[in-house]
């Protein structure tokens, strides 16, 4: 029997507001669908974004526009030619996963072909502030294994000295989300190099990335805004050392499981991260967590409140998800 579909909006607080370089937020605003069969509930759940025109309210309209043709016997494997890679269909694909999970006794994990799931140690992210708004932070993070360092705005070299500082012994990624120049990377990267940053997720704007051709580095730098799909992967080749797989970019866990595949396949190494949502959300992307190098899963943990059940953290370790939560 084919499931009902069922989508709802959440809003989320976040526990002192979460600043990077296009704003500052003070909830996080999902959308949640359902797969309901009568016996089973199959949930995934996604954060629209608006740098890429995504409403709360557009996703949710998008997923049930697609009512009949679950009725009819959609798939996620349909799905994936049925709606663009973006946030609505994670949240269809995710259900689908966890539906299918739930009807077969089996694991999603098993579904996909992987082994079990392993903990995974996640980052840890410094909001943007202030050098000394930051190192302040980072000094009561400094026992975390690895911090990420939100950036993109004047005075950034400063903002990564005072971490380090602050932080002498953590592993440090850093996330300028499209808000550097090129004029200016040199110097910005330079300051990475002595600060002994392992990582910069995005320096230059999507459409402005082609200058990292020619940019001599020893620090990793990781493709975001510029990596979505499979289809953007001929688009990295010279230009980024890795990319960062974010199930509300790739359209689900579906296509990330086949974009980390083909990634590794031509050299680039694999983050995996999240937008600012609960543990539904991150449930799946452990799976991809699984074959990262570098795993960003603390969304939850930006939150007043997590959803229950939700991942369990321990410091900065992810057990696996329950069955009661996804997959």
């Amino acid at each position: 029997m084919p499931p009902r579909l069922d989508v709802r909006i959440e809003k989320w607080p976040i526990a002192g507001g979460f600043t990077i370089s296009r704003g500052t937020k003070t909830e996080a605003v999902t959308v949640v669908a359902e797969l309901v069969d009568g016996i089973h509930t199959g949930r995934g759940e996604c954060t629209p974004y608006p740098r890429y025109g995504e409403t709360p309210e557009g996703v949710a309209e998008t997923i049930l526009g697609l009512t009949h043709e679950v009725q009819m016997g959609l798939d996620r494997h349909q799905l994936v030619t049925t709606l663009p890679a973006g946030a609505a269909r994670n949240a269809l694909d995710c259900a689908f996963w966890d539906l299918e999970a739930k009807r077969s006794g089996r694991r999603a994990a098993d579904l996909a072909g992987l082994p079990p799931l392993e903990p995974q140690v996640t980052c840890t992210t410094i909001s943007l502030g202030t050098p000394e708004e930051m190192a302040e932070a980072a000094r009561k993070k400094a026992d975390w294994p690895l911090l990420k360092v939100k950036l993109g705005k004047p005075g950034d070299a400063e903002r990564i000295a005072a971490v380090r500082e602050a932080a002498p012994k953590a592993r440090i990624v850093v996330d300028a989300n499209e808000g550097w120049a090129v004029d200016e990377l040199p110097a910005l990267m330079r300051a990475c190099e002595d600060a002994r940053i392992e990582l910069v997720e995005q320096p230059l704007p999507s459409d402005d990335d082609a200058a990292l051709e020619r940019l001599e580095r020893s620090v990793v730098i990781c493709a975001d805004e510029s990596a979505h799909d499979r289809l953007s992967l001929p688009k990295l080749k010279g230009r980024y050392d890795a990319l960062n797989i974010k199930l509300d970019k790739t359209g689900g866990l579906t296509e990330a499981l086949l974009l980390a595949e083909e990634a590794e396949a031509t050299g680039l190494k694999i983050m995996v991260g999240c937008m600012v949502a609960t543990s539904l959300a991150m449930a799946p992307a452990m799976l991809v967590a699984q074959r990262a190098q570098w795993v960003d899963l603390d969304g939850p943990l930006i939150l007043s409140q997590d959803r229950e059940p939700g991942l369990v953290f321990d410091g900065a370790t992810i057990s696996p998800p329950d069955p009661d939560l996804w997959g």
